[in-house]
C-alpha cells in the first residue's frame, strides 16, 4: 500500500521573501517548506476559508501485533 503524497511544484519566489520565510522557519525549527504550509493556512484561516487536514499515514516503525 502506497502512502499518499503531498502535491509538489515549482514554487518561484522573491529571494527576499524565501529569506524571510527561511527566518521564521529556523525562529520556529520548521522547515521552509513547513514555515510556507503554516503561512498558507493562516492566511486562508484569517479570509475564513476552511482547509481540512488530510489524513496521513503515522510516520516511524508501525506498533508490534501481538
Amino acid at each position: 500500500m502506497s502512502a499518499p503524497s503531498k502535491k509538489a511544484f515549482p514554487l518561484r519566489l522573491d529571494p527576499a521573501l524565501f529569506a524571510a520565510v527561511e527566518r521564521l522557519a529556523a525562529a520556529d525549527l520548521r522547515s521552509a517548506n513547513a514555515e510556507i504550509e503554516v503561512l498558507l493556512r493562516e492566511a486562508l484561516a484569517k479570509r475564513g476559508v476552511k482547509v481540512g487536514v488530510s489524513e496521513m499515514p503515522k510516520r516511524g516503525r508501525p506498533p508490534k501485533e501481538i
